[in-house]
């Protein structure tokens, strides 16, 4: 089951901004200065993806396993980059911290998907290992972010009632321990909200490329749903590496509260 996927050409993808002039026109009409934004956030859209395509092409024909790799490492750097954008925080370093979790859960995770699950052959083949490792980073940053930015307000937000249960001889784990917890979990409900409508509510993206594509719907499911289980389980481990690495970093060597206002 399945035929030959219909490509788009050149012509075709510039009608296609006329989807994005509808949100253009909008800014415009409603005065919401959103125009240059959109011009620059399509602009990247274009040049960076032709750019990712164009590599991707050359790498998959390499069968390099340092150049894979290579360009993993550079995925997982930039998502990293963009959680420490996000995350407005200055008197605690969490780089470092985040760097280690996006290694070790984003590269673990990958790793047995694309080796174990799929059964690639080798495992690092770029044409699972690569894709599935961005889907790894993509949907994770955004966990680890949340979860960052919430133990940090948190943590602040409760400064006093913190700061009470160390004076009352409590370790940092527990005078910490429900702002972890609420933070943990705050990371972890958008991807297993997303686990809650999906056939139901959207057909996910790689469904939906596979499909589009000529693949069997069969196969796409199966593909799918390992990788609805496989973000959830990346969002679980590097929320929990990061937030454990984190909380450590807050406190000092007497037990005291380092986070400033």
């Amino acid at each position: 089951m399945g035929g030959a996927y219909i490509q788009i050409s050149l012509w075709q993808l510039a009608i296609a901004l006329v989807l994005v002039g509808v949100a253009g026109a909008a800014s415009v009409l409603y005065e919401l200065r959103l125009q240059k934004d959109l011009a620059i956030g399509t602009f990247r859209t274009f040049a960076q993806l032709f750019a990712m395509g164009y590599l991707l092409k050359i790498i998959f024909n390499l069968h390099s396993m340092l150049l894979v790799m290579g360009v993993y490492m550079v995925m997982t750097w930039f998502s990293v980059r963009i959680i420490k954008g996000r995350v407005k925080e200055k008197s605690i370093d969490y780089y470092a911290p985040t760097m280690v979790s996006v290694m070790v859960s984003y590269t673990l995770v990958t790793f047995i998907v694309t080796g174990i699950i799929i059964g690639a052959k080798p495992w690092w083949t770029p044409q699972y290992f690569i894709p599935i490792g961005g889907m790894v980073a993509g949907n994770s940053m955004n966990a680890l972010a949340i979860g960052l930015e919430r133990f940090f307000s948190e943590l602040r937000n409760r400064k006093d009632q913190v700061e009470m249960m160390l004076c009352l001889g409590a370790d940092f784990r527990e005078a910490s321990k429900e702002m972890f917890r609420n933070a943990l979990k705050a990371g972890m409900i958008p991807s297993i909200n997303s686990m809650m409508g999906v056939g139901i509510v959207s057909i996910p993206g790689m469904m939906t490329g596979q499909i589009l594509a000529g693949a069997d719907p069969a196969d796409a499911v199966r593909y799918q749903i390992v990788v609805m289980l496989m973000i959830v389980a990346a969002t679980a481990l590097s929320s929990l590496i990061v937030l454990h690495l984190v909380r450590r970093r807050c406190f000092g060597p007497a037990m005291n509260l380092l986070l400033k206002n």
